[in-house]
C-alpha cells in the first residue's frame, strides 16, 4: 500500500461490547460510561446547528474568497496543508492541541471559550490507553 501506516489509522473509537450476552448480561459502566439521552435529543434552538458548523462555514467562505482573489491553486494548497497538519497528532488517549492548525487558520493569537473552559486535563472521560491504541492500529 503506497499510503503507508497512516492509512491504517482510524479517527474514531467505538465502544466495543465485551460483556456476556443473554438474560444475565449487566451494564458495563467502566467501559461504556454513564447513560445519557443527550445524543438522542434534537437541537433545542435553530442557532445550535449554525454554531456547531461555524468553523466549517468559515473555512468554506475563506476558500471561496481566496479562490476568487488568487485563483484555484491557493485554496487547494491551503486545504492540502490543513489535511497534513490534521494527521499529525499525539497518541489517541492524549490530547492534541492542534497548534499548527490554529496557526494556519489564524486563530493562534485569539483566546476563545475552548482555550479556557475546555481543558482536556480536567476532563472526566479518559479511555483505556491500551485498548484505544490497539483500535487505532487496527488490532481490535
Amino acid at each position: 500500500d503506497s499510503r503507508g501506516a497512516a492509512s491504517l489509522l482510524k479517527d474514531t473509537i467505538p465502544v466495543i461490547d465485551f460483556s456476556a450476552s443473554g438474560s444475565f448480561e449487566g451494564y458495563d459502566l467502566l467501559r461504556r460510561g454513564f447513560t445519557s439521552v443527550k445524543s438522542e435529543l434534537l437541537p433545542s434552538h435553530p442557532l445550535e446547528l449554525i454554531e456547531k458548523n461555524f468553523q466549517l462555514n468559515q473555512d468554506k467562505t475563506n476558500f471561496a474568497t481566496l479562490r476568487n482573489i488568487q485563483g484555484l491553486h491557493a485554496p487547494l494548497k491551503l486545504q492540502m496543508e490543513f489535511r497534513a497538519v490534521k494527521q499529525v497528532q499525539r497518541l489517541p488517549f492524549l490530547h492534541s492541541s492542534n497548534l499548527a492548525l490554529d496557526t494556519l487558520r489564524g486563530n493562534d493569537g485569539s483566546i476563545s471559550f475552548e482555550d479556557i473552559l475546555n481543558d482536556p486535563s480536567q476532563s472526566e472521560v479518559m479511555g483505556e490507553p491500551h485498548m484505544m491504541m490497539e483500535y487505532k492500529l487496527g488490532l481490535l
